[in-house]
């Protein structure tokens, strides 16, 4: 499935150089196991929770105070999965980051836009892990029709800031001292980045079941391979 999409502008050469080339940059810093780009599954539910645990039990990224447990992690996905998609990036034995989004309200009103999360592994980090992952997720979100995505991110965190605005997000506002944790009351940003222009009366989005019958839905959801850093 990977290799079959990933083809497409990666190094502007053929479509099979581009994929040896891919493969070959790749291999040098994963040990030559094949990275991928894929739906999340019920079996990444550990590494999900292990990989997002720090931002809970040593940070205040995550307003969380519990880390969730693996079955937890799994019941947030059964809960959420086909309203917008959990991804995961991944070799064939290891879990290197996760992206997912949900709903920004329940309200009707809401449904056309969404809140959307990253977490890469502190092993991975400044590979543009998180990057890669975002960049297939929104162009998932885009096939299913939302409109604008969402980002909460505690202050202050440099780091998620730089990631999101270097994506597209901009800051729209902030809530002061809205949450306690570690001793201090902090302050959340918001961020947000259009997907499309607006029209009047749009359509309903389409759940994940339903959007990954449409043709690009497979050149979505490895979009983001290309932006992997050796």
């Amino acid at each position: 499935m990977v290799v079959a999409s990933v083809s497409l502008h990666i190094l502007e050469t053929t479509a099979t150089d581009s994929l040896a080339c891919l493969e070959a940059w790749l291999g040098r810093r994963y040990g030559c196991r094949m990275v991928t780009l894929r739906l999340a599954t019920a079996d990444d539910a550990r590494a999900i929770a292990d990989i997002y645990a720090p931002s809970v039990t040593d940070a205040s990224t995550s307003f969380e105070l519990t880390p969730p447990t693996e079955s937890e992690i799994e019941r947030r996905m059964t809960l959420t999965a086909s309203h917008a998609p959990w991804l995961v990036c991944a070799t064939t034995s290891e879990v290197l980051g996760f992206a997912y989004a949900s709903r920004h309200r329940d309200r009707a009103a809401y449904q056309w836009s969404v809140d959307a999360s990253v977490y890469v592994s502190a092993g991975h980090q400044r590979r543009r892990v998180g990057r890669a992952l975002y960049a297939s997720l929104f162009a998932l979100l885009r096939l299913q029709g939302f409109y604008t995505v969402h980002a909460g991110i505690a202050l202050p965190n440099p780091g998620s800031v730089g990631l999101h605005e270097a994506v597209g997000f901009r800051l729209i506002g902030v809530y002061p001292a809205v949450g306690y944790k570690r001793g201090a009351w902090r302050d959340v940003g918001w961020w947000q980045l259009p997907l499309r222009e607006r029209v009047g009366d749009p359509a309903p989005p389409l759940s994940v079941a339903d959007a990954r019958a449409l043709p690009g839905w497979e050149e979505a959801l490895v979009c983001g391979l290309h932006l992997l850093r050796p």
